[in-house]
């Protein structure tokens, strides 16, 4: 069969032959269809991520959407090495296949599974979210954030306040769901007053894919203006903006805002997968959407390491 496959750590994935896996008890076999390109993915091909194994060779790619052999359309989820999404065929656990719509198109299953489990777990899992809160999505300019803003109006969030530098996609979000957008590209005292409203008014719950910088600016303003005892639920999910901040105890003294995070480790496994057959299978009536970009598997060198700006790179296995 046809896949990306990895010889040696340090360099990418080559387009060749890699034998197909063969049949075992507990897991399934799946006709794969398309497999999104992600950070994860490409850092365990180079050898860099902590579940890096050092044994060659194998096939790329951590999730996919595909067929079983009964025609049943799946998501699936941790191919069994030398497995792998991106490849004609991949070798699953059993309890790591979920049914979606057959509606639903490969490419924006692909896409959207990932990204959307990100913050539908948050919301669900971790936050205890109910319908009629204020939820306010930090760094939703990302195709992860800008999926996080429609699920938490398809979920029942009364406002959705979503932040962010990229001042056209920003401007965009409000096509999508948001109430409110508060630019992040000014100096910390505008910003302050740009959050101080809101804060005073009340955000139930805050999905952070940014930390850093931004982070502890919207931390240090919710401590003073969220109303005395407001139980502000802050979920950490990404670290693009810094892997660290500095935050002063005060802030967590003079106000009841939760910090908590959400991700493998935090979230049991199987609840996490239950939050992407959530997604999948709310797509179609909640009208989600993701910017794709699908390119044949065949043409993995060229797209490998480039960037197609707030679109999710999918490759698709037809020859």
């Amino acid at each position: 069969m046809k896949a990306a496959v990895v010889t040696q750590a340090g360099q990418m994935p080559a387009y060749g032959d890699f034998d197909a896996p063969s049949a075992e008890s507990g897991y399934v076999l799946v006709d794969v269809e398309a497999s999104a390109l992600s950070h994860v993915t490409r850092a365990k091909a180079s050898g860099s991520h902590y579940s890096s194994t050092g044994r060659f060779p194998f096939v790329a790619g951590i999730d996919g959407v595909g067929r079983r052999e009964d025609g049943t359309r799946v998501y699936f989820f941790g191919p069994k090495a030398p497995s792998g999404g991106l490849a004609q065929q991949a070798l699953v656990p059993e309890a790591q296949c979920l049914a979606i719509p057959d509606a639903l198109d490969p490419v924006t299953a692909a896409a959207m599974a990932i990204p959307g489990m990100s913050s539908w777990a948050a919301l669900i899992e971790r936050a205890k979210f109910v319908p009629g809160e204020t939820v306010l999505i930090n760094g939703a300019t990302g195709a992860s954030g800008r999926l996080a803003v429609q699920i938490a109006k398809h979920l029942g969030a009364a406002k959705v306040i979503a932040t962010g530098r990229h001042p056209q996609t920003l401007e965009g979000l409000q096509a999508v769901g948001a109430d409110h957008v508060v630019s992040l590209d000014q100096d910390e005292a505008a910003l302050h007053r740009a959050f101080e409203p809101h804060f005073r008014a009340g955000v139930d719950v805050v999905l952070d894919y940014l930390w850093g910088a931004a982070a502890q600016a919207l931390l240090t303003c919710a401590a003073r203006a969220l109303p005395d005892g407001y139980p502000m639920r802050f979920v950490q999910i990404g670290s693009i903006g810094g892997a660290s901040l500095e935050l002063p105890g005060a802030v967590l003294r003079a106000s009841a805002i939760s910090l908590l995070g959400s991700g493998i480790g935090s979230v049991p496994f199987d609840r996490l997968m239950h939050s992407a057959g959530e997604v999948l299978h709310a797509a179609e009536s909640a009208r989600l959407e993701i910017e794709t970009h699908a390119v044949p598997l065949a043409e993995l060198s060229k797209y490998w390491q480039s960037d197609v700006g707030r679109a999710r790179t999918v490759f698709t296995m037809a020859e």
